[in-house]
């Protein structure tokens, strides 16, 4: 579930349910996803990377997670060069709630989104 890197995540985990669209910040993943149910056996999350300064990420982000019924939720962790209080609320709120947080050195060029090989390192960090 989440932003443009959930939804290259899923491309390379396609038997996985998508709740993804590119671009999307927090509050708009929230509003357009947000009142599905989201029980699961994984989940794997991407956001707050397009969230802007001033969004209260780390509280959307904590309101999306008390609503996920999953007994295994990673969080992809964004760049911590390019967005490092995003960084920070991912481990903050992963902590909270027990959850795993995983993230790959293998990033394209534009320092936010991974490479090929990076998805494919996501998604087996995820089975």
């Amino acid at each position: 579930m989440g932003d443009s890197i959930a939804v290259g995540t899923h491309q390379v985990r396609q038997e996985c349910a998508s709740l993804s669209k590119t671009g999307i910040t927090s509050h708009g993943w929230d509003k357009a996803f947000g009142n599905n149910d989201l029980t699961a056996g994984t989940v794997i999350i991407s956001l707050g990377t397009n969230d802007w300064d001033g969004a209260n990420t780390y509280k959307k982000l904590k309101e999306i997670r008390a609503k996920i019924n999953s007994p295994r939720v990673f969080w992809i962790a964004p760049n911590e060069k390019s967005r490092p209080s995003v960084y920070a609320d991912v481990n903050t709120i992963a902590g909270m709630f027990g959850d795993t947080v995983i993230w790959t050195e293998k990033i394209s060029k534009d320092k936010v989104h991974p490479t090929r090989a990076g998805y494919k390192e996501l998604a087996e960090k995820t089975k």
